[in-house]
């Protein structure tokens, strides 16, 4: 059975098409009119495993908020489609990864229930044209879509790049766990018997 889930998304502010696989190969098709945040989602597929083909076009004349908060929306809903029942699924995953002199930490558990903990240390407010206030505002919009329970800590760090790709690298490796069929697993993983 394909674990797989397409999703449009169309506001006054963007056109959004995001497409996943959760059993491929990390493999990725992204463009959003950002090019550090068109990085950071290569890093997200690569490291989950997750084939994942984003188009976005948004109102970048303003600024890139509504681009990047509505593609991660609609990223967040495709995860949750992809899932299904969650039936068989490992559920937790956890990830820390270094990038130089970068430290991040990444936990997640797919309970349905949307929750986020998000923790940086200050850092410039553009990388390229990427603002990097949004990178929090990332994962509230995704923890919220996908109904995920998400924390986010980066342990240390200096660089700006480092620091957010740290993260979008620690989350792939997490959710790489959580997405994963647990073959010890027959159900459910909760004794709610639903996620």
């Amino acid at each position: 059975m394909s674990r797989s889930a397409k999703v449009e998304r169309s506001t006054k502010e963007s056109q959004v098409l995001v497409s996943v696989e959760l059993d491929g190969t990390g493999v990725s098709d992204v463009s959003t009119g950002v090019p550090f945040f068109d990085h950071m989602l290569a890093q997200l597929s690569k490291h989950s495993g997750i084939d994942l083909v984003v188009q976005t076009t948004g109102d970048l004349e303003v600024d890139s908020h509504h681009t990047v908060e509505d593609t991660s929306i609609a990223f967040g809903q495709a995860l949750r489609e992809a899932l299904g029942d969650k039936v068989g699924i490992t559920r937790f995953g956890d990830a820390m990864v270094p990038l130089d002199e970068c430290l991040a930490q990444a936990v997640v558990d797919l309970s349905g229930r949307p929750y986020c903990v998000h923790e940086e240390p200050p850092i410039v407010e553009l990388i390229g044209t990427y603002d990097t206030t949004l990178t929090r505002h990332i994962w509230e919009s995704i923890t919220a879509s996908a109904q995920i329970c998400l924390h986010v800590r980066v342990l240390s760090g200096r660089n700006a790049h480092h620091i957010v790709e740290a993260q979008f690298k620690s989350v792939a490796r997490a959710l790489r766990q959580a997405v994963a069929v647990d073959p010890r697993s027959s159900g459910v993983p909760s004794t709610k018997g639903v996620l």
